[in-house]
């Protein structure tokens, strides 16, 4: 089966949590800003509000990015529109962004329990199955959301199912297991620890068994080259600029229809 969500040529730009060099991340103005360089992909996360409005949002807490405010599941959407990230920008509800950015293919991080079935909810009002790649590190949580759309959807590996793919590719099983585990997608650093995960071996492995691999989060350009000369099919980057230069050197750019910021 083909998903719509990667018809476009590899390797392909993930801005993370959009881009802002002045810390305003996973917000209308850092995704607009990511956009108008040329993105045809963002990477966001979701939380749930008290409420069960879905956020776009990766704390569990408020604090870090707004100064203050405490757990995202323990305030109404309403209290969350009143914090500022970086003390500027407010928290924008999914659906806002979803809606908002038609033009952008959307790579979403579940980060709670809740959000999995909101976030099929949204993707199915919308019909917007095409345009979002299901990710999280719990594979309970992206299975959960994958088993109540209405149209498949594309699905990046979780914790356990890339694990198992990195130990058990070797052995030819990485189509096996991405069958089992509904995805088509690795989402890997480069190295976890002492063990390089991303090597010219493990790629070409991947890519028999027709999975992409994006490595994240890659914010030097000399590490940016050497990874794309190695083969991967995409990278995930808070430097959103310095990839958006590297991939236009290399021909692959832009990625997106233009957006105004």
């Amino acid at each position: 089966m083909s998903y719509p969500y990667f018809d476009s040529p590899v390797p392909l730009g993930l801005s993370h949590r959009g881009f802002s060099p002045d810390g305003f991340e996973n917000t209308m103005a850092a995704f607009r800003a990511a956009a108008a360089l040329g993105f045809g992909y963002l990477e966001t996360d979701v939380r749930t509000t008290r409420d069960g409005v879905l956020l776009a949002f990766h704390d569990a807490s408020l604090d870090r990015v707004a100064g203050t405010g405490g757990p995202v599941d323990s305030l109404s959407l309403r209290e969350v529109r009143r914090a500022r990230v970086g003390g500027a920008e407010p928290i924008p509800a999914f659906e806002d962004v979803l809606t908002g950015l038609p033009g952008l293919r959307l790579n979403v991080d579940i980060k709670d329990a809740a959000g999995s079935a909101e976030l099929a909810r949204l993707l199915n009002k919308h019909g917007a199955q095409d345009r979002v790649l299901v990710t999280s590190f719990s594979d309970r949580r992206r299975l959960a959301a994958l088993r109540r759309l209405d149209r498949p959807a594309a699905s990046s590996a979780g914790a356990v199912f890339t694990a198992l793919t990195v130990l058990f590719a070797p052995a030819g099983l990485a189509g096996v297991l991405a069958r089992l585990g509904r995805y088509q997608c690795l989402q890997v650093p480069e190295r976890q620890g002492p063990v390089r995960i991303v090597t010219r071996r493990f790629l070409s492995r991947c890519h028999r068994a027709g999975l992409q691999v994006h490595v994240w989060t890659v914010n030097d350009a000399a590490d940016m080259e050497r990874l794309l000369d190695l083969g991967v099919d995409g990278l995930v980057s808070d430097r959103a600029d310095l990839l958006a230069d590297v991939l236009a050197r290399r021909g692959s750019w832009p990625q997106g229809r233009s957006v105004k910021p």
